[in-house]
Order: structure tokens, then sequence, then C-alpha cells
């Protein structure tokens, strides 16, 4: 939409998409200006001018809006989560502080610039009339006029003059992306000891109590925590709910099929073979004698053995295409591109010769050597397709009937949903209902919809029903809350043996990595290895990736060094550097892997250059996350 994003690297359009058009999409220039004229709370300031809480709930609400738009299927609680709020706010702050580059360097285009840009770039050529003027009627369409358009247009070049000097980063770090990819790829040669926590599991003792203890601490707490769910019963009314209970009348059914005849029938073919002697439509009446002398020979010839016609037809017909093939035209309907020889092949029966017939190309001899097609279903083989249809119809009509009762109904019968299924004859179904659709989870089930509004907090408090959620095409669904259950971690007789595996796990761990420190403490070269190998980051050799990212960042001026690499319950690995060594030819990637390690390295360079435009325009957040989540 905006020129200078087609035309900039790609770190500027993920900057600009991210922080930039989304406002613009959902406020309009208009939204820009009314950040200054927030009141309330002061959460964040940008040049000494403050966002407040305000100008940070709408900020929100439009990321969530626009997410939601993106992904539907997207679980509604993560659009307001105190991570996202946060980020709604960096945003904002990222946002204010392009704005105060482009008023404090006075960038802002002028008139004629924004008219010029308007008038000559392909970008805008849709939004232009034949006189180059704005096509008003186009804007209108997207919700703004001219001069909202030309405001715009005018901050969008603002902001390129305040991203140019990040737009040089990109070619700036062509030589130093080459040395840091280099750098990637290296190998290096080492020597290693793993010291299995496994092995160490046999002097581990653990009591009750001590599984007890551990269970209660609140990392632990957390990682057993099982999630949020609901209990509940639901009612879906939709079409195919209503189908089987739609009275089908048998005479309105044949009435159907005896209207609808055509559509059950095959239409007839017939194959022909014509024999042609052309004729100008402007002929002479000579000419047209000749030619009809001919064809009258020919068909002298054909009442006493029709089976000549192909050989005739090779020899006299003027059909420089069909006369090879005796004159065949293959099957036709009786909509072929010629008419008179379709209206004499369908008056013809098997094996008979028409009378000479004319069309535009001249005088024909027409033969059928073969009849397909013609054939219409009976009403018996034909009665179950005509009932699913109407079936389908009626239902259609049915549900919009009743969807308006349905509606009023789960609303009116507040606290039960039985009643309201014996009243519309529907099944009340049970589930299981978590914040995240379950893996494979279909219908309504699946509904981001019926889960937002069955984890309500007054769904969740009240137990009454929901209001009937549009779930999918003519498709209502209500739910009711039969148990809602927090997220929370299982009793501890339910986990027991797991959590005491965890724990001996976690111990017998802790005396591996003793063990390997021990031994890290005697002089290096009293230490043995299990093996030496080469590694890399595209040859692991095995190594878990905590462990290969500790030697890859090993200083390399630390050979023959031993340093310990903590596996967690995996247990404790000694490792040696010996070699630091180029990348191996075979594991050089493509060209193209390495243009976009660099486009990385200036995406990372590029939004570097961001913070420190908010750094120079002592850009300040005054909340923090855990405040995010309480704010309303």
């Amino acid at each position: 939409m905006f020129d200078f994003v087609r035309t900039h690297s790609r770190w500027l359009q993920l900057i600009l998409l991210v922080l930039i058009l989304p406002s613009f999409v959902a406020l309009g220039v208009q939204g820009y200006s009314s950040f200054s004229d927030g009141v309330g709370l002061k959460v964040a300031t940008v040049d000494g001018h403050k966002i407040t809480q305000g100008d940070w709930d709408n900020a929100a609400r439009e990321q969530a809006e626009r997410m939601r738009r993106e992904n539907p299927q997207m679980d509604p609680k993560l659009l307001d989560s105190p991570e996202a709020r946060q980020q709604a706010l960096e945003g904002l702050v990222s946002r204010r502080a392009l704005e105060t580059a482009v008023q404090k360097q006075q960038l802002m285009a002028a008139d004629g610039r924004v008219a010029s840009v308007f008038r000559r770039s392909p970008a805008y050529a849709f939004l232009r009339t034949p006189e180059g003027q704005p096509n008003k009627a186009l804007l209108a369409a997207q919700g703004m006029s001219s001069e909202g358009f030309a405001e715009r247009l005018r901050q969008d070049l603002g902001l390129q003059q305040v991203l140019a000097p990040a737009d040089m980063l990109p070619r700036s770090l062509k030589l130093g992306g080459k040395l840091a990819f280099d750098a990637l790829l290296q190998q290096r040669d080492i020597s290693v000891k793993r010291l299995e926590a496994q092995a160490y599991r046999d002097q581990v003792q653990l009591s009750d109590a001590d599984v007890a203890t551990y269970y209660q601490l609140p990392a632990t707490q957390k990682r057993w925590m099982q999630p949020e769910r609901a209990q509940i019963e639901y009612l879906v009314l939709d079409a195919e709910a209503l189908k089987q209970r739609v009275q089908i009348n048998e005479g309105e059914l044949k009435t159907y099929y005896e209207q609808n005849r055509k559509r059950f029938s095959t239409p007839e073919e017939r194959r022909v073979s014509h024999i042609l002697i052309k004729l100008d439509e402007g002929a002479k009446a000579e000419q047209e004698a000749a030619a009809r002398a001919q064809l009258e020979s020919l068909q002298a010839q054909l009442r006493s053995d029709p089976k000549q016609f192909a050989a005739l037809a090779r020899k006299h017909s003027q059909d420089e295409i069909s006369a090879a093939s005796g004159g065949e035209l293959d099957f036709i309907g009786k909509d072929f591109n010629v008419k008179a020889i379709a209206d004499a092949a369908f008056a013809l029966g098997k094996g008979e010769v028409s009378p000479i017939v004319r069309s535009e190309f001249g005088l024909h001899l027409v033969t059928v050597s073969e009849i397909r097609g013609g054939d219409v279903r009976s009403f018996e083989d034909v009665r179950a397709e005509l009932e699913t249809e109407q079936r389908s119809e009626l239902a259609k009509k049915e549900f919009q009937t009743l969807s308006e009762q349905f509606s009023n109904a789960v609303y009116e019968q507040a606290d039960a949903l039985q009643p309201v299924a014996e009243k519309f004859q529907l099944a009340l179904r049970k589930a299981d209902l978590g914040r995240v659709p379950a893996a494979g989870a279909q219908g309504p089930l699946a509904s981001p919809k019926l889960i937002e509004a069955v984890f309500a907090p007054e769904s969740l408090k009240s137990k009454r029903n929901t209001e009937a959620v549009e779930t999918g095409v003519q498709q209502l669904v209500s739910a009711r809350v039969l148990k809602h259950v927090p997220a929370a971690a299982p009793a501890l007789d339910e986990v027991k043996e797991a959590v005491r595996e965890q724990l001996l796990m976690e111990r017998a761990a802790a005396l591996a990595k003793k063990a390997g420190e021990a031994l890290l403490a005697q002089k290096a070269d009293e230490l043995s290895y299990d093996a030496t190998v080469t590694v890399s980051r595209m040859n692991p050799q095995g190594l878990p990736r905590e462990a290969l990212s500790k030697v890859l960042q090993a200083p390399a001026g630390n050979l023959a060094k031993p340093f310990g690499v903590d596996l967690g319950t995996g247990g404790y690995l000694l490792v040696r550097l010996n070699a630091v060594k180029p990348p191996s030819e075979q594991e050089v990637p493509a060209k193209q892997a390495e243009q976009q390690y660099a486009q990385a390295l200036a995406n990372a360079e590029g939004l570097a250059y961001l913070e420190a435009l908010k750094a120079w325009y002592k850009a300040k957040i005054l909340t923090s996350p855990a405040k995010a989540a309480s704010s309303p």
C-alpha cells in the first residue's frame, strides 16, 4: 500500500507492517493525531509526552481485532494476555517515537511533494482518475476521504525519511554478514566424557516426605499444571440436525420429478456421416442444379446399397476434414453447430440416408450409423436423490424459522438446557472443553466463539446458558457449564510415582554434576575421555543442543582446557576443545542460505536502529508486564 514499503529492505517492511500499518488500518490518520488527546493514567512517555491507559487499551483492542481477523482459530484468551497487552504497549511507544522523529526533524512532506508522489507513483495508479485526481469513490470504500488519504501519504513520506539511514544498513552489513556466517558454520574438534545421571540413581535415597516437599515447590507445581477446563452440556441447532425431522410429501416429489425429467435424462446423440458438395450461398441456379444432380446420382446408388456411404464419401465429398474417414462427424447432439445436418440426422432412423439438405457450406447427404442416450431415469431410480435434496431444502427453511426461537429459548430458560432440548427435539450432548480446542476437535467444539462464550466470567460463575452462538453456516449452539476446573496441579496421589521418578533423576543428575566438577578440579592431563569427534551446527554428532551451543561458543583461545556442560537430568558432560576448523565443503549450504543469514542480521541491526530512536527521544514504559495483566 505504501510506496516505500515496496522499495525498502525486508527489515524495514517488517517494522512498518508490525508497528505502522495496523494502526493506519484501524484508526486512519485521525487515530494518530488522537494519541495526544488521551486522558487518564500515564503508562509511558516519549519525548516528554504521555501515553495514557486509554491509548494503551485502544492499541490492545486494535491489535486483538487484527490478530483475530488474520487467525480466526486463535485462542481468544491469548489476544488479551499480559504478553499481548505488553506487546501492544511496546508497539505504541515505537510508533510514537517514529512520529516524534518526523516532527522533530521537520520531515513532513510539503503539499507539492505529496501531490507529485501521488500522480507519479505506480503504487497509487489504481486510486487515480483518468484526470490524475484521487478517486473519491474508491477511497470512500476504504473508509477514507481524499484529505485523509493525503495526510496519510504525507505521514508515509515523513516516515520514509526517518527510516532512510537504516535502509543503508543491509548494504553495509555485507562483509560482516559473510564473516559471521563463516563463523556460524565452523567445525570444532573436541574430546568428550559423559557422566550419565542414570548411573547415579542407586546412590539416591528418597522418602515420601521428600517427594511431598518437592511437589509443593512452585516450579514443580507449574511443571505439573493441568490446563483449565469446563465440563459442559450443549445443544446444536443446525440444518443437518433438522433433516431427519422434516416431512416428505410423496406427491410433491413426483411433481418435481415430472417438471424436471430433462434433468434425469441423458442427451440423445447420433453418430453421423455426410457427403458435402460445396456451394456458395450466392451460387447461380445452374451451379446448384449441377451439385444437386451429383448428389441425386449418389443417392440413387445408396438406395440400392446404403453400405456404400463411406466409400462414396471418400471419393466424392468435398469436406477436406471428414472425407478421408468416410464422411464421419462422430457423435453429435441436437445443438450441433451445423443446424441443417443436426435436423436431418435427428429425423433419421439408424442406417437411413437423408434427402438432400442445404447449409451455409453447400448441399449434403446425411446418414446415421449409431444412436445412443436419450434414456430417462425412472422416478424409483432417483427418488432417494430427490428426497435428500428436498430434506436439505426444507431443513434450511426450518432452521431459518427456528433460529430466533432457539436464541430466545436459551435466554429465557437460562438455568437449564433440557427443556430447550425437549421443545426443539434436540439431543443434549456433553463434552470436556478447554480454552484451546483439543487435537482433532471438529464442529462446535473447535469453535473459538463457543469457547469464548463458555469461559466468559459470567458463564463460569452463574453456570447459566450461554447465548446462542453461531459456530458454523446455519448452525447455532448454546452451552452450559456443569463443572469448572481451574488450571491446577493434580493431587499428589494421582502422580506420585511420576513425581518420585522426576525427583530421583534430578538428584541423580546433581550427583553426576558433582562428580564431573570434581574431575575438572584435577589436572587437565590426568583426565581421560570417551571419544574425540568433530562437531558443527550442521553435524552435532549426537551432542544435545545445550552442549553443542556451549562448545561452539567456547573461546578459541581455550584449547586443551576442559570445561563442563550441565545436561540437566541427562547428566554432565566434560569437554576439551582441541581445534577450530573452517567449514567443510560438504557443509556449506546454498548461496541463498548465506543471503538469508545476512538479511536476518540486517533485520536485527534495523530493529536496533529503532531502539536507538526510542532512546534518543527518551521513550519510557512506566508500567510492568504484571501491571499489564491487571489492566482493564
